[in-house]
Formats: structure tokens, C-alpha cells, sequence
């Protein structure tokens, strides 16, 4: 489907005899969520919206201002693949309003549009390309693998194979153009692709994404997952998160005079994200399970540094290939998929710009394995490391004014409020590693 207008929507739900239209927006924390209305009600939604109660939505509106309005996008009407044909369903992304049709300030789609606009007032478009990797278990109930294979290896070692394929035919019926996929590095995992687009259609297909990798696996009695570290001692998934931003049809991280080939443009916003890599990392890692991914060891980015080869660098800048200018972009390592898209691109993409707009000086890349330095060798380097906790990461985010002002004071105010409760649940939380360990000797 490739509806512009409304009009374009009332046309394909006629012709494609569309029995509902699901409204799908995400809350603070990232969840989808929806709600369908039948055709008969399609042209007050796209003129209107539909009127919804946001007080029981994460991060929403309080139960005295609970009134929210979802305004479908036209541009993003795409039927379901896996509904069925007699029956046929789309869906469409919204934008969350106030009953006075200004833009709700607790909405994730709005706090990346805002961002995007001031990118777009000095010029800029920006592109990102997430890699999103995923476990395939038996069953949601415990995290048993199906399959033994390691990265790249082939079947009959890669179970998720034809898993993969249905999920990248389903995806490329909603819209969604695939370049990679193939198993990971750990047992039963996986990684599928995305070619990059503007950020704003990135979050959404990203979202999509996730529906379809998780809807694909229940319709084949397999349980998929994006929790960023379901096994303890293989690797967990991560979001590395490539990004870049043009002037019109030129990319602006290119110098080819330069030995890194990245222009002034491209080594400030690198060491934007450096900067301020603490302060977002709540936000591109939100979950207590987030930080027993970013540990030394397993391929997770733990060092405030960039490099070119270096993979235990927080930043990679992919090596220059002639005639590809348009592929020079930056690797941000840290994130993961179980992420808020809309959130984690704002927020990513407003440390770069910060370091564009105050020209920050990007420090010597780190070619060496920084797993390995001791710590004496990384301080004399100047690396530093991430928060190791989820509640090191609120509290670098809770004194950050640049992030309040990314994410506006409702969503800041919601996303500290409930991380601190997370954290707190984990805290008082009695772990049956905790039992094993000193029950029998204390």
C-alpha cells in the first residue's frame, strides 16, 4: 500500500473490502498499543481522530485529564499479512492529541517529531538503520532454545530459518524493505535487517517489526523475544543503531579529504553521542535486564570511545568504500531492541546535534581491544564507562538538561518516575541466584 491522503485510504479500504482498521501508537515505554474501529467510522477518525481514555496508558495522561485523541497518519495504511484474506485488516500509526487538537506532549512519536524539526530547521534529514536481534525459544514460560547455531551458520544448525523468511515476506507486505538476515552470534538468535529511511518511518517500521518477528513466531508455535539478555553467560541482543544525516541528497558526515573521510559535520555529532552517552543510555537501554547485556565480554559496547574496526568501541564509523559516499554514517553500539524506537532516536539524534551545533572536538579513534586494557590504560586514554545499572543510568539521565529538553518535561518526568519503580521492584526482588548462593551457608 502506498496511500498520501486520506482520500487514498477511504479508496483502499473500499477496494480491499477491509473489515477493520487497527490504531496503533506506543506508549512512554515503548509497548504498542491499539484499538480497531470498523470502516463505517473511518471518515470521522481521519478527519477527527478518535477520542480514547489515556489514563490507563503508560506515561499518559492522569485520570483527571484522561480525555486523548488518536489521529491516524494515512501514510502509514498497511493491511495485515497475517489476517485473513476474507477478512482483511489494516492498521495505521497515530499521533496522540488533546481534546483541543494541539499534539499531546506525553506522545514518543512527538517528541521524535520534534526533534526531527529542529534538525530540519538547520538543514538536516536523519537517517538511521537499526539492527534488531531477537531470541526464537520454545515457549515464552522459560528461555529454551531451538536450535544450537552460531553466527552465520546454515541450517539444519539454524533452526529460525524459514521463521526468518515468513517474517521478512510479511514485512515487505507492510512496507518494510529488508537487506540482511541471518543467525546470530548466540544459541537460537537472530537478526533481521532494515534498510535505512528518515527516522520517523524507521520508528515505525521498527515497531512493526517487532510485532511481525513476534506474530510470525506464534503462528509457528515458537516464542520470539527481544529482551535484551533472556541466557546468562551467551551474548544478548543489541540494536546497533547506524545514523546519519544529509543536506538534501548529499550526505553530511562526507569529507573525502579527510583521513577518516568524515567531515567537521560528522566528527562533532560522533562525538556528540560521546559526550552524552551517559545521559541517554537510560533511555536507548531502559530495562533493569538492559545492563546484564552491557557487560565486558560478549560483544556489548561498555566504553566511551569510537573506532573503525574496534567492535568493543561504543562508536563505529564503517570503513570508507569508493563511490559509497552516501553510506558514511556511524555505528551507536549501546542500545537495544526492547527500546522505545521513537525515544532512542530523539534522543541519539539530539546528542549529535549538540555536538554540531557547539562543535565538539572528536577525540582520537581507539583501534586497541578495550575489553583488555586495565583501568589505569583506559583512564589515561580519557574512556569512561557507561552506567552499569539501570539506576546509575536514571540518575546520569534524572541531572541531564539535554535530555529533559529532547524527551519535554511530561515524558522526562514520566520515564524517571517509572524506571525508578522498576528499579526499585528489582531491588526488593529475592533472586533464585540469592537462594542458591546463601541459603545453604548463611
Amino acid at each position: 500500500m502506498n496511500c498520501k491522503s486520506a482520500d487514498d485510504v477511504f479508496k483502499a479500504v473500499k477496494d480491499q473490502n477491509i473489515s477493520f482498521i487497527q490504531f496503533w501508537f506506543a506508549d512512554v515505554l515503548g509497548v504498542l498499543k491499539s484499538f480497531s474501529i470498523r470502516p463505517s467510522e473511518l471518515e470521522e477518525a481521519m478527519s477527527e481522530g478518535m477520542g480514547f481514555d489515556g489514563s490507563s496508558i503508560e506515561g499518559f495522561s492522569r485520570i483527571e485529564e484522561s480525555d486523548m485523541i488518536a489521529k491516524p497518519d494515512p501514510t502509514t495504511f498497511q493491511l495485515l499479512p497475517w489476517r485473513p484474506d476474507e477478512a482483511p485488516v489494516a492498521r495505521m500509526f497515530c499521533d496522540i492529541l488533546q481534546p483541543d487538537g494541539s499534539p499531546y506532549p506525553g506522545d514518543p512519536r512527538y517528541v521524535l517529531k520534534r526533534v526531527l524539526a529542529k534538525a530540519a530547521e538547520k538543514g538536516f534529514t536523519y537517517y538511521v538503520g537499526p539492527e534488531l536481534e531477537y531470541f526464537y525459544f520454545a515457549s515464552s514460560k522459560s528461555p529454551e532454545v531451538i536450535d544450537r547455531g552460531g553466527y552465520f551458520d546454515a541450517p539444519p544448525l539454524d533452526m529460525g530459518n524459514d521463521l526468518r523468511r515468513q517474517t521478512i515476506f510479511a514485512m515487505e507486505k507492510l512496507g518494510i524493505r529488508v537487506e540482511y538476515s541471518h543467525h546470530e552470534v548466540a544459541d537460537s538468535q537472530h537478526e533481521i535487517d532494515m534498510r535505512y529511511d528518515e527516522a520517523l518511518l524507521m520508528a515505525d517500521k521498527t515497531m512493526t517489526m517487532r510485532v511481525t518477528v513476534k506474530v510470525v513466531a506464534m503462528l509457528n508455535n515458537v516464542y520470539a523475544t527481544f529482551m535484551p539478555k533472556p541466557i546468562f553467560g551467551i551474548n544478548g541482543s543489541g540494536m546497533h543503531t547506524h545514523q546519519s544525516l544529509f543536506k538534501g541528497s548529499k550526505n553530511a558526515f562526507y569529507d573525502p579529504k579527510d583521513v577518516y573521510h568524515l567531515s567537521a559535520i560528522g566528527k562533532s555529532y560522533i562525538a556528540g553521542l560521546l559526550k552524552h552517552a551517559r545521559e541517554i543510555t537510560s533511555v536507548c537501554s531502559q530495562w533493569v535486564n538492559s545492563y546484564k547485556r552491557l557487560v565486558p565480554g560478549y560483544e556489548a559496547p561498555v566504553y566511551v570511545a569510537w573506532a573503525r574496526r574496534n567492535r568493543s568501541a561504543l562508536v563505529r564509523v564503517p570503513m570508507y568504500k569508493p563511490g559509497k559516499e552516501a553510506a558514511t554514517r556511524c555505528e551507536y553500539r549501546a542500545p537495544d531492541p526492547a527500546c522505545n524506537p521513537y525515544l532512542a532516536f530523539a534522543v541519539m539524534l539530539a546528542a549529535g546535534l549538540r555536538g554540531v551545533e557547539q562543535n565538539y572536538v572528536l577525540p582520537d579513534p581507539v583501534e586497541e581491544d578495550i575489553y583488555h586494557m586495565t583501568q589505569a590504560q583506559r583512564e589515561k586514554l580519557g574512556i569512561v564507562s557507561l552506567p552499569g545499572s539501570l539506576y546509575e543510568a536514571v540518575e546520569e539521565t534524572e541531572k541531564s538538561a539535554l535530555i529533559k529538553e529532547t524527551l519535554g518535561d511530561h515524558i522526562f518526568t514520566k520515564f524517571i518516575e517509572n524506571k525508578k519503580i522498576e528499579w526499585d521492584n528489582f531491588r526488593m526482588h529475592v533472586s533464585a541466584y540469592e537462594i542458591d548462593r546463601y541459603l545453604p551457608i548463611l
